[in-house]
Parts: C-alpha cells; sequence; structure tokens
C-alpha cells in the first residue's frame, strides 16, 4: 500500500514556505497531491488553473508531486485522493491555533484522516501570500526571489500589472 499525503492551501501565489514545506513532505510519501482550493468567497490574485500551472512548474523536479483543484471540504478532498493524511505548514503560534481547530473540525468530519503538521523552516516564518502582493510592487526581483521561487516572479510582476490597469485612474 502506497503512503500518500495530501497538502492543502490556497497558493495564491506559492511561497518559499509553501515550496519548502512540498519539498520536506514529498521526501516523507509515496505520493503527494498538493490540492489547490478553490475559494468562490475569497478575491484571488491568479485564477485557480494559474496556480496549479505555477506550482507545476516550480515542483517539476519533484517526480512524486502531483497538483490537483479543489472546492469544498478539504477532508472530501482528501478522501477523494485516496490519502488519509493532510499536511499543513504553521509558521507561529496564532497558526497552531487557527490548524488546532480546523484539524479538531476535520476529525469530526473525518475520524480516519490524521494531521500532520511541519514547522515552516525559520527562514519563512514571515513569509505569506499576503505579505507578497503588499511588497511586490515595491521590491526588484532579487528581493522577490526571497520570498517566492524566482520562475514565478515574472509571472507575480505581470499579474499585478494586469490588476493596476483595471483599477479605475481615480482610485489610484
Amino acid at each position: 500500500m502506497s503512503r500518500r499525503a495530501v497538502y492543502t492551501g490556497s497558493f495564491d501565489p506559492i511561497t518559499l514556505g509553501h515550496l519548502n514545506i512540498i519539498q520536506r513532505s514529498s521526501r516523507l510519501v509515496d505520493e503527494l497531491v498538493v490540492g489547490v482550493g478553490i475559494n468562490i468567497e475569497k478575491q484571488s490574485l491568479f485564477t485557480a488553473d494559474e496556480r496549479v500551472t505555477l506550482i507545476e512548474r516550480v515542483t517539476a523536479d519533484l517526480p512524486n508531486v502531483i497538483v490537483k483543484q479543489f472546492n469544498g471540504l478539504a477532508v472530501t478532498f482528501v478522501r477523494d485522493c485516496r490519502a488519509r493524511v493532510i499536511v499543513r505548514g504553521v509558521r507561529s503560534l496564532s497558526d497552531i491555533e487557527t490548524e488546532f481547530t480546523m484539524t479538531l473540525a476535520n476529525r469530526k468530519l473525518d475520524p480516519d484522516i490524521e494531521t500532520v503538521f511541519l514547522m515552516a523552516d525559520e527562514e519563512f516564518t514571515h513569509v505569506s501570500s499576503s505579505l507578497i502582493k503588499q511588497i511586490t510592487s515595491l521590491a526588484g526581483d532579487a528581493e522577490l526571489a526571497r520570498f517566492v521561487p524566482e520562475s514565478i516572479v515574472s509571472d507575480l510582476r505581470a499579474k499585478l500589472a494586469d490588476d493596476q490597469l483595471a483599477v479605475p485612474e481615480d482610485s489610484r
């Protein structure tokens, strides 16, 4: 029986912290499914298809990583993937509190699914997708590459430039 785990998130955009968790998780299991969540209530920078493409690009060197989209409950997605383990990355004590609550809810929804937490490496504890969105217009490419995979910096800049063009002139 193969060991399969699922790492879910919005990955909007994928950060070096996310990639670190993916790399480390992929060494622990035979197959790691990265689940790109679709939350229609949340305004995303990248579409779900774009996020899948970006993650596939930065994980191309990890042959046991598969990237899929999902909507709905993470535990349902994990079941659909025929896995029994959810991987979660935590950066801070506040992350742990949020993840603890979600783990308890997931356990009520499906007691056969276990959650495994990986602490972010120290160099990534401050990195978040919302931080990336805030600093992209102010940081140089080399600075951005300290937070996101270098291969997606141009995608990030292009997407934010497109969004700026879409904002009416009088609201800038």
